[in-house]
């Protein structure tokens, strides 16, 4: 049995981790973490083989390095800090952190169907929706996915992205990733929500993908949870866990 305490456990995404821990057969619950419990991560860091974070930018870093400065495996599902600390961080430790933008298979499979079809299209354009409840914009999952296109843009020699606009309101355009335009809605109603949308002559392609409820992410942390042990150091991303 693999022992999970969960930072962040009172919040939307932490509840349902803890209750994935719960259901799951190789998994045991060994504790919450979350300033709405009373329980701060320290108290939980003896009895736990992972520690599964949902919390906020500000906090999710140092809580990393805590879990790795103990010894403890972490995955973290928080994203917007300096990733090139945390690296430092995992590879001063004997236990692994690992950290994705996104834990649904279908927002891991969009990313690497983007990074397939970006080298065929002059114009592409990211789109995330979220509830409004989310502090960050844009997305991890956003960020990442502009980031891969623009890599298989370059290595296969296409120009900038086509863009006339000169007179514009500021933000109209949305923010620039490596020159794809990522623009971030968020609506009460939604969850999580991301469209590639790709432009040639005379066609377009459009991907996207919907996450209706948390438990999409869930089978994504699980997976986490049973491969961070074999992986030193940091790992970004369920990819090479799905051998994508």
């Amino acid at each position: 049995m693999i022992r999970v305490a969960v930072s962040g456990a009172a919040g939307r995404m932490g509840q349902a981790v803890c209750e994935a821990v719960e259901a799951a057969g190789d998994t045991e619950l060994s504790g919450r973490a979350d300033p709405a419990l009373g329980t701060g991560l320290a108290d939980v860091l003896g009895g736990a083989d992972v520690v599964v974070d949902f919390t906020t930018p500000d906090t999710a870093l140092d809580n990393a390095e805590a879990c790795l400065a103990a010894g403890v495996h972490v995955v973290v599902g928080t994203t917007g800090f300096d990733l090139e600390r945390l690296e430092a961080a995992a590879e001063a430790s004997q236990a692994n952190c690992f950290v994705a933008p996104n834990f649904a298979i279908g927002a891991v499979l969009l990313m690497r169907f983007a990074q397939e079809a970006a080298r065929y299209f002059p114009s592409v354009e990211v789109v995330e929706l979220h509830h409004p409840h989310k502090v960050d914009a844009p997305s991890g999952t956003a960020v990442r996915t502009a980031r891969l296109i623009a890599a298989a843009r370059r290595a296969a020699g296409l120009p900038s992205v086509p863009d006339a606009t000169t007179d514009a309101l500021p933000g109209a355009r949305g923010a620039d990733v490596e020159g794809i335009s990522v623009h971030a809605v968020r609506l009460t109603g939604l969850v999580a929500h991301q469209e590639v949308l790709m432009g040639a002559a005379g066609e377009t392609l459009t991907l996207r993908h919907d996450s209706y409820d948390r438990t999409s992410f869930m089978p994504g942390v699980l997976l986490a949870v049973r491969e961070i042990a074999g992986h030193p150091g940091l790992t970004v991303g369920i990819e090479s866990f799905l051998g994508l």
